[in-house]
């Protein structure tokens, strides 16, 4: 094509042609917007230019603008919670709560099932007496599988409940008499000055909470070893009479939290403990007092679980180490869908969990099965676990677009060096991992022209579309 035709005619401002015949006949000559092709290819600046296939445009870099930068694409509105929820772990989207209804749906079923059986083996549980010493039961313990489950879903699981439980309970024994309220007052101090302490332990040197955890059933196991034998129980509390409104306590408590956990800032939030990554990462000044308050409540949860339990038994109260209510604690919780790893929990799980062990701890005694708390507890954990594996793997947010939420520099498509200048192969395999279109850059020196007769904008030669 003629160059009078040509889409790169240059113009002046005001619209005139800036191509005109320069001296000897040349044209561009004498124009002082027109340099040689010579010139063309050796500035400094076409050199510095890429040409990119997406745009087929050319960008100049001069020395000063190659500042040692990162650059980084902005985000859609809708992924910011996502941004500022977890900056460095965790994952992205909204956790699928579909698996933890069905799974306590079927959990359901089988609390009507086991209910079913004692009713058939003791028609009188509906009654006022048996009714009031299950709803109790199932309050007392019911605190302790709410200590287990809060420090669960922190990511801190606390394996000190069980002596804590026993420990308050014999102190009750002991003192019973002199009142409930003293009695709750001063285990519920004792259990906040050994929960803070267990905290500090956990979160000051970012270890695992059952490791710092089994700290405290030591110092727990030390106080209740000082008893040599059964402690008979002191005073006349009778928490029977306050069964409705115990287990009504409890359940409400259980449900609001299962309900406030289906918030996504609230569960990673308070999940920020969970390990990810680096478990030994610490995971900011948030996560360690979230953390630390978990312990501190279920630290408190067991202490006034375990008073319950001593006020309700009718026999004295054993000086043993415990172990077994921890394990059932933590077996329930993990049994009512909360995750071993934290974060992840149901919501009606807790709840239907305790009432389905309690009915069953009721059931073997009326059929005398002779089946110990240590395997009750070590099948419920089992299968807890196994619930946990099942929670983790369908109850993962579904996989977000990483062009919709991208908070990670190293996506970028391009990535300027500590001296400004691009790292050609980080860009490319960068947008190719994440589906975004690739951008080549390529050197934008000029081949060599040909030196024929013909219109060096012809589009037959190399640089036309038939010989590209």
């Amino acid at each position: 094509m003629a160059y009078d035709d040509s889409p790169y005619r240059r113009r002046t401002v005001d619209g005139a042609d800036a191509a005109r015949p320069g001296p000897g006949g040349d044209i561009g000559y004498g124009d002082p917007a027109y340099h040689p092709d010579s010139d063309l290819r050796s500035t400094a600046g076409h050199q510095a230019g890429s040409f990119t296939t997406a745009s087929f445009t050319t960008a100049e870099f001069t020395p000063s603008e190659r500042t040692p930068r990162r650059s980084r694409r902005r985000r859609p509105s809708q992924g910011l919670d996502d941004v500022f929820d977890d900056p460095r772990h965790g994952e992205r989207g909204r956790d699928r709560l579909t698996v933890h209804l069905i799974w306590e749906l079927v959990l359901l079923l089988v609390v009507g099932g086991v209910g079913y059986l004692l009713y058939r083996a003791d028609p009188a549980v509906l009654d006022s007496p048996s009714l009031d010493t299950l709803l109790a039961y199932g309050a007392g313990l019911g605190l302790l599988v709410l200590g287990a489950g809060v420090t669960l879903r922190t990511g801190a699981p606390n394996l000190a409940l069980g002596p804590v439980a026993v420990a308050a309970a014999l102190h009750f024994a002991e003192n019973g008499d002199n009142g409930v309220i003293p009695v709750l007052i001063t285990v519920g101090i004792w259990a906040v000055l050994l929960g803070v302490l267990t905290a500090v332990l956990v979160t000051g040197l970012q270890v695992p909470g059952w490791a710092g955890s089994l700290v405290a059933a030591c110092v727990a196991v030390v106080f209740i070893q000082q008893r040599s034998g059964p402690v008979d129980v002191q005073g006349g509390y009778d928490p029977t009479t306050h069964a409705f409104y115990l287990f009504g306590g409890f359940a409400v408590l259980a449900l609001l939290g299962g309900a406030f956990g289906t918030i996504k800032t609230i569960r990673r939030t308070v999940g920020r403990f969970r390990p990810v990554a680096d478990p030994a990462d610490r995971r900011g000044a948030l996560a360690a007092v979230l953390t630390s308050g978990a312990i501190v409540v279920s630290m408190v949860f067991a202490a006034f679980g375990g008073v319950l339990l001593a006020a309700l038994g009718s026999g004295p109260v054993d000086p043993s180490v415990g172990l077994e209510w921890s394990a059932l604690a933590l077996g329930a919780a993990l049994l009512g869908g909360t995750s071993v790893f934290g974060r992840r929990g149901g919501i009606f799980g807790i709840l239907f969990a305790v009432a389905g062990l309690t009915i069953f701890i009721r059931y073997a005694e009326l059929r005398d099965l002779d089946i110990a708390l240590y395997a009750t507890a070590a099948v419920t954990v089992a299968v807890g676990l196994a619930v946990t594996r099942l929670i983790e793997t369908y109850g993962r947010p579904v996989p977000a677009r990483m062009d919709e939420f991208d908070d990670d520099p190293a996506d970028d498509g391009q990535w300027q060096g500590e001296h400004g200048e691009q790292d050609e192969s980080r860009s490319t395999t960068t947008a190719w991992n994440s589906g975004r279109p690739v951008q080549e850059s390529w050197s934008s020196t000029l081949p060599a022209q040909p030196t024929d007769t013909r219109d060096r904008w012809d589009t037959n030669d190399g640089w036309g579309t038939n010989g590209r």
